[in-house]
């Protein structure tokens, strides 16, 4: 039990609401400051009226001759001389009457002591002739004697705290009285520090009324206030619990009023938004591989059906026949080398996709292109070709990848031209630091549904043309990824009846 009473105590005095810290710790913060002021009031009070009771009780003693004092202490007379106050001693009335010839004793307030003390080591005290109710502290002879060479009889405000024997604690102020007789005499004036202390407690108790009373206050509107400023926190808080994998596009609140709830706010609003790409990068990603998967499957499948098909009629006798034989090795060769560059395709788009790892050193663009012209040429048939190539363009580039790049967007040109009307174009030119290449056509075009998807993969705009030539819609995306490696950029221009432009940008060197 003892050893869990730290722990419930820490429980029940750190509550869990921001709210309750924020006022728990804003009260304690008040507290402490509001002790600390009490502190430095009774300190600054005490000594305040500590050195203007000192000052009021030297002002006392230099109003009253010092012949007065000798006489009191020398015994000149057997009684003091009447005053009713310090300001109308005896000293001030020339008659100088003893008490028992009509004098009356040196009244000052009850709690107030005269005394004094000489060189000698006398020590005089002056209680039945002020009346005093207690009789007059003493210091001890040392204490004196450093009193005797500092005191002057100027004012200085200064004072000193000393306890009697009967414990009670007196503000003792003293004045040099000259040296009579060759003894010098110090007299000695105090008073009880109580009835003063009894005024500083008196304060203090009204400091402490007003004191709680601030930390009511502020306990009472200090908590609306504070409920108010936590609303942008609690409205975030409910913008939160709205949002989950399914609900990205919610944000938060901005613009509040508060520079760091704002700066929070930005800070998750961002975060989302990232995370909102993130998740939609994944879906379409996910739906990419669906299709991508069923697209592969079904050029996959098409060829393998017909190659089985071949094979179930040579099976049934087809093969004694040998023009029928040489009729199905033939389809079933065309069918396998169309798997093989599909499987091929396949596999360079998984390593492009990967890290792809190009052999690149510097070359001239237009080195390249010229050195693929006759095979080019070959490959568009009846087709007119023109060259606009501009000379010296360099760069560090794959050369084999760079002619896989051209060679695919020739032969697409060349599957969308007439074999007799047809007409391809390849310009090569530099513009701000870098290479474009453009390969042009007049064939039918695409239609703008399909242009934003000529590089998806598997992507057909005319499935039955495309497939004709033997197809399978990877070769622009192949040629994009190409590209891109090279650090590039590939886009197409087209319009129906109006041909295609398919336009490449590439870094080259300086100096070109």
């Amino acid at each position: 039990m003892i050893t869990r009473l730290p722990r419930f105590l820490r429980r029940l005095h750190a509550p869990r609401s921001l709210r309750k810290q924020l006022l728990a710790t804003s009260l304690l913060i008040l507290s402490a400051l509001l002790l600390l002021i009490g502190v430095l009031q009774y300190v600054l009070m005490r000594n305040f009226i500590y050195s203007n009771r000192a000052e009021t009780m030297e002002a006392q003693l230099r109003s009253v001759p010092r012949d007065f004092f000798y006489r009191l202490i020398y015994g000149d007379f057997s009684n003091s001389f009447s005053g009713g106050s310090m300001g109308s001693m005896p000293g001030n009335n020339p008659s100088g009457q003893r008490n028992g010839e009509g004098g009356r004793p040196l009244l000052l307030d009850a709690h107030t002591t005269i005394a004094a003390y000489s060189s000698d080591g006398t020590f005089t005290d002056l209680q039945k002739d002020t009346l005093s109710e207690s009789a007059a502290p003493r210091l001890n002879d040392q204490q004196y004697n450093e009193l005797l060479i500092h005191t002057t009889d100027k004012a200085t405000g200064s004072y000193r705290l000393i306890t009697a024997s009967d414990g009670s604690q007196h503000l003792a102020v003293f004045m040099d009285l000259g040296r009579p007789g060759g003894n010098k005499i110090l007299l000695q004036m105090s008073v009880e520090t109580g009835p003063l202390k009894d005024v500083i407690l008196q304060q203090l108790m009204i400091f402490a009324v007003l004191a709680v009373a601030a930390l009511l206050a502020g306990l009472f509107l200090y908590l609306p206030a504070l409920r108010k400023t936590l609303v942008p926190l609690s409205n975030m808080g409910d913008a939160a619990e709205s949002i989950d994998a399914g609900n990205l596009d919610v944000r938060f609140p901005v613009n509040q009023g508060q520079t760091e709830i704002d700066k929070l706010s930005h800070s998750f609003n961002g975060m989302l938004e990232r995370l909102e790409i993130s998740f939609r990068g994944e879906r379409e990603a996910k739906e990419q591989m669906r299709r991508f998967a069923a697209d592969a499957s079904h050029e996959l499948r098409t060829p393998l059906t017909s190659i089985h098909g071949f094979l179930e009629v040579l099976l049934r006798g087809a093969a004694d026949n040998k023009e029928q034989l040489y009729n199905a090795l033939n389809s079933m060769h065309g069918e396998s080398r169309r798997i093989n560059k599909l499987v091929e395709d396949l596999l360079l788009l998984a390593r492009m996709d990967g890290a792809p790892q190009l052999r690149a050193k510097e070359l001239q663009l237009d080195e390249i292109i010229g050195e693929m012209q006759p095979q080019l040429l070959v490959l568009a048939g009846s087709r007119r070709v023109t060259f606009d190539c501009s000379r010296g363009i360099r760069g560090m580039y794959d050369p084999d990848k760079i002619k896989q790049v051209v060679l695919n967007l020739f032969h697409n040109a060349v599957q969308h031209t007439d074999k007799e009307q047809g007409a391809i174009h390849i310009a090569l030119h530099a513009r701000n630091h870098e290479a474009e290449l453009a390969v042009s056509d007049n064939g039918s075009g695409i239609s703008a549904e399909h242009l934003p998807h000529v590089f998806d993969r598997f992507y057909r705009s005319d499935s039955s043309r495309t497939r004709k030539y033997g197809g399978s819609g990877l070769g622009l995306s192949i040629t994009k990824s190409l590209v891109e490696a090279h650090g590039g950029e590939i886009s197409a221009e087209s319009a129906p009846g109006k041909g295609t432009t398919f336009t490449i940008t590439l870094p080259c060197l300086a100096g070109w």
